[in-house]
């Protein structure tokens, strides 16, 4: 069984660069999406500032129209008044004008203030169009960089899946079909090493039976406690591995 053990180990090493690469392109992908997002957001706020200054204009055209025909009034008013003996006709119509001049300095105003706030709003409109060319400008080089890492990725991986494949044409079918299984749900390295009786998976104490099994390497053994395959790391079936080529690592590093 450990020969089996053997090539899923070999196995394991790949998909576990695999997951990082995959977790890597996921983390650049999501850096690109937030840029794409931030210019989108930016665009959107212009095409509503836009919109409420279209607004803006017309009311102030609307007011403007109102305004001129005040002023046509007056005229008209003060026309009428010149021609005007009678006194009665006369208070009448300056009353009238009294109204009409109100009326036109309420319009003025409000036209001072809706050429205040268009002002106001075009300026505004203006930084948020400077924003989104200064956004654009600087993401290019990162949008770059990030497509190029995406690139990179994309192309280990292949290197990565063909060397995968190879392994797997040599596995045992039965084997390979319950590492992947445990794959599928752990997302995580589902073949590990019992040391000093525990599963360096879960971090759970085992008992000495099921160390001795695990030593004997005569079937699967899985922890009772997190259903990971454990293995034997000292087993001279494994000398080969990549497993114990970080094993002896280790311990060259402890030693120094």
């Amino acid at each position: 069984m450990l020969n089996a053990l053997k090539v899923i180990l070999e196995i394991q090493e790949l998909d576990m660069k695999m997951i990082q690469l995959m977790l890597l392109k996921r983390q650049r992908q999501k850096e690109l999406d937030q840029l794409n997002a931030n210019k989108t957001s930016l665009r959107d706020r212009i095409a509503d500032k836009e919109a409420e200054i279209l607004e803006m204009k017309k009311n102030i055209r609307l007011v403007e129209g109102e305004h001129n025909e005040i002023l046509a009034k007056i005229k008209k008013l003060e026309s009428q008044q010149n021609a005007i003996k009678k006194v009665e006709e006369y208070n009448a119509i300056t009353h009238e004008l009294s109204s009409a001049d109100r009326e036109r300095l309420a319009k003025e105003q409000r036209l001072s203030d809706f050429y205040d706030k268009l002002a106001a709003e075009e300026d505004v409109l203006k930084s948020l169009n400077e924003s989104l060319l200064s956004t654009i400008d600087s993401s290019k080089v990162l949008e770059t960089e990030i497509h190029d890492s995406i690139h990179q990725i994309n192309e280990e991986g292949r290197v990565l899946k063909a060397q995968r494949d190879e392994l797997v044409e040599q596995a045992d079918p039965e084997v390979f079909k319950v590492y992947e299984r445990l794959l599928r749900n752990k997302k995580d390295r589902v073949v590990v090493p019992l040391e000093n009786r525990c599963c360096s998976g879960c971090h759970i104490m085992l008992t000495a039976q099921h160390e001795n099994l695990v030593r004997k390497g005569e079937r699967l053994v899985f922890c009772e406690h997190c259903s990971r395959i454990h293995y034997w790391q000292e087993s001279k079936a494994l000398e080969d591995t990549v497993v114990a080529t970080k094993q002896r690592r280790r311990r060259s590093t402890k030693a120094i």
